[in-house]
Formats: structure tokens, sequence, C-alpha cells
């Protein structure tokens, strides 16, 4: 029995198609090089490889745009009716999962797996992805904790497993932790995107503008040559700078890597739609650059399957004036939330107030804007991302209260921000409208 570089069984595998699904996994742990060009090759060369099978279906399920997960439920049904062991089974069963939209059984499925076999480094990575685009913080930083006893240096993607541990202790608070196993994973393999990203988001949450920006432009070569998570890395350096009203910085930011090669992505669209949306609520002229993104967005306007996307699509579709994609947007959100499976809940609980809370922002309906946003504050997690991706409901929020003239609540919000991110200067800025707002 062929085996992979971590000795699991390999159900139709040669050496030649092992060699490749290898060199596909250590390409997704380090979000470089082209896996699914890979995991081909070794379809191609092995058409009965289970777990290539298994494999390029995560990439696709875990990309969030409906033709891909067309792709994985493909992925799966072929690798249904070719057997394997056990382990490779309960793979097959999350993909069933992940590819007909029920995200929460397909991060339970791989949890037990893992539980049982801790070492297996695709499961961790698979279910850690699927808790990001959950917003299950907790499953963020426990999943992998529970696995790194059975790791140790010497085993093949140990540095993936630290940065998971990293992102997963970041989005749960523990800042100092976090950054160390962030650390200590780049210094191991420098070509790590995620564990370079994680340090990021340490950076960005504690308001280290300046530390950030050192972070990462040290050695952008090592996280952004042929990266497919550079889109989103050079979105956290733009976060740094914005905080620090180098807005001239952000623009060119926006228009070299984040989106000057215009991605049609929804993963690359997502982090350009939330710069300009940033750009925009500050008031700074974003010189129309909303109306290409939005016309790239237009083709997922009635996708309505990740309302994460959604409300990203949004901001793009408002900022640049196109009420009638917004229109198409929303509607399919309404036929989204009769359907099944759980982007239903996404939907319902965060996705939808969120797009019509921008629609009404852009309506100039700021007190609208505050009635629907106050509400999901709380739960926005739950439509998937990240603290830092998520922030950006608050900054809207706040833009909206301070407005729509509510004194009262723009004091309120500005002096709840300014406590949590006391040397962030937009945390100052926005405190000193409040106040002067309470006077006028």
């Amino acid at each position: 029995m062929i085996r992979d570089a971590l000795d699991f069984e390999l159900t139709g595998a040669s050496a030649e198609s092992a060699a490749l699904y290898d060199r596909a996994v250590h390409q997704l742990q380090c979000f470089n090089g082209d896996p699914v060009a890979s995991i081909d090759a070794a379809i191609a060369a092995s058409p009965d490889f289970v777990m290539a099978h298994v494999f390029k279906g995560y990439m696709f399920g875990l990309a969030t745009e409906r033709e891909a997960t067309a792709v994985a439920a493909e992925c799966h049904a072929t690798a249904e009716k070719l057997g394997g062991t056990a382990r490779e089974r309960a793979h097959v069963a999350a993909l069933g999962h992940l590819a007909h939209d029920r995200w929460h059984d397909a991060g339970a499925a791989l949890e037990d797996l893992t539980i049982e076999l801790p070492n297996d480094a695709l499961a961790l990575q698979a279910g850690h992805q699927i808790d990001f685009f959950t917003g299950n913080a907790r499953m963020l930083r426990d999943r992998i904790a529970r696995a790194l006893p059975a790791w140790d240096p010497a085993m093949p993607g140990y540095h993936a497993v630290l940065g998971m541990q990293a992102f997963g202790l970041e989005e749960a608070g523990d800042y100092a932790r976090a950054e160390a196993f962030g650390r200590r994973a780049v210094e191991i393999e420098p070509r790590d995107g995620w564990a370079q990203h994680a340090v990021a988001h340490v950076m960005e949450m504690q308001s280290r503008q300046k530390d950030g920006i050192a972070w990462m432009r040290a050695n952008p070569d090592a996280w952004s040559k042929d990266s497919f998570l550079q889109v989103h890395n050079w979105w956290h350096l733009g976060l740094f700078h914005f905080d620090l009203g180098e807005i001239d910085e952000v623009l060119a930011l926006y228009d070299g890597p984040v989106w000057g090669a215009r991605s049609p992505l929804a993963l690359n669209m997502v982090d350009a739609s939330a710069m300009l949306w940033r750009l925009h609520l500050g008031g700074h002229d974003t010189g129309g650059r909303f109306v290409p993104l939005a016309e790239a967005w237009a083709p997922k306007a009635e996708s309505a399957n990740y309302a994460f996307n959604d409300a990203h699509a949004m901001m793009a579709f408002i900022g640049a004036g196109r009420a009638d994609l917004a229109e198409r947007l929303l509607e399919a959100q309404r036929a989204a939330m009769e359907g099944g499976g759980d982007n239903v809940a996404f939907t319902r609980d965060v996705g939808h107030p969120v797009a019509l809370a921008i629609r009404a922002f852009g309506d100039g309906n700021y007190a609208e804007t505050v009635r629907l946003l106050r509400p999901i504050r709380a739960i926005a997690h739950r439509f998937g991302g990240s603290h830092a991706q998520r922030d950006v409901i608050d900054l809207t929020l706040i833009e909206a209260a301070l407005r729509s003239g509510n004194a009262p609540l723009a004091r309120a919000l500005t002096a709840e921000r300014y406590a949590l991110r006391p040397e962030s200067p937009l945390s100052a800025l926005f405190v000193k409208r409040a106040e002067a707002l309470r006077q006028s």
C-alpha cells in the first residue's frame, strides 16, 4: 500500500501520484504554488486515487463560490464510489457535507477524525478553514490544540499546525501566545502565508500599526510570491496604513497587489470591497474604483450561496451606485433563506441584515443603518470571517451613528472602541467627532 508523507494509506495511488499529492498538501499548507494543478496531475496519473479526489473537493468546496461548490460535489460523487480505508471514508463523508452546504456537519466530521487521528494534517487544515468560514473562534483554537501534542518539529507540515494554532489563539484573544506560535511557524517555513497572516491579525487587534507594517514589509517576497493568500495579506498591510490615516498608501496597495489584477475570485474581491468600503466610510475619495469592482461582482449578485460574500458584494454595488445589482442581491438572499443548508442561517441571522444596512447607508438613511446593525453585532461571527474582517460592521455602525446625529449613541460607541483600541489613531478621531457632535 502506498502511503503519504505522514504514513497514512492512500487507496488507488501510485508512487508518482502520491508524490504529487504530498506536493499539493505542502502547497496548501503554505498557501502558495498551484495545489489544484498538482492534484489534477495526481488524478491523471491515478484516476482511482481516493484522497486526491477528496483533496480537490476540499479546495473547491472551501472557495465559497457556487460554481466551485458544484466541482466539490462532483469530486465527492467520484470519491464515494472508490472505497478506501476508514480514514478515507471519513474524509469522503466530510467532503459530502461541505459540498452540500452542511458546513457545521463537515466541521464536526473532521473534528471526530482528528480526535482519532491527530496527525491527519489535511483533516486539521480543512477543519480549520471550515471553522474560519463559520466564524467558530473556539474551534479555530481547540481543534488544533487537541492535536498539537501528537506533533513534533520533525514531522512534515509542523509549521502549518503552529500557524493554525496561532490564528486560533488570536481569534480567542490570546495575543501573546498567538504571536509566539506564528513567529515560530514563519521561522520554520518563511513561505507559510497563513502563519504570516496570523501574526498580522495579532498586531491589528492590538493596534500595533507600525509593528504590523514592519512585519509585513520585512520579507514580502516570502509570503506574496506565487501565493494564493497574498491579496489577503496585502489587505492586512493596508489596514495598518488605514488606521494611521495614510490613505495614499492604502490606495497604492489597492491599485497594486490587492486588486490591480482585478481577480474575479470572491475571496479576493472580498478584500477589495472591504478596503474601499473603509475608505468610503471615512469620506475619502475612491476615484471611481467601486465601478469596475461592482462589475466584477455582478455575475455573483444572484449566487447567495455564502452570506459573508454577499455583504461585501453589496459594499461594491452601493459604492458604485448600482441599485439594480443591490436589489438583485437582496432578492437572491430572500430566495436563499427559503432553501436548505447552513447558508440559510448565515443569511437570515447576519448576511441579510448587513446587506440591508449597507444599502440604507448608501441611501443616506443612517438611522436605519443603526437600527439594522445594532442587534447583530454580538452574533456577527455566525456568518464567518475573522474579527478583523467583521470590524467593518462596527465601523459602519459608528459612522452611521455619527452621521445620523445620534450623539449619545455615537459617544457610547466611540468610547467603547477607544477602550478596546486606545493606541489607534482612528479611535481617537472617532472620539473627537463624537464630542463635536455632542457639543453641536
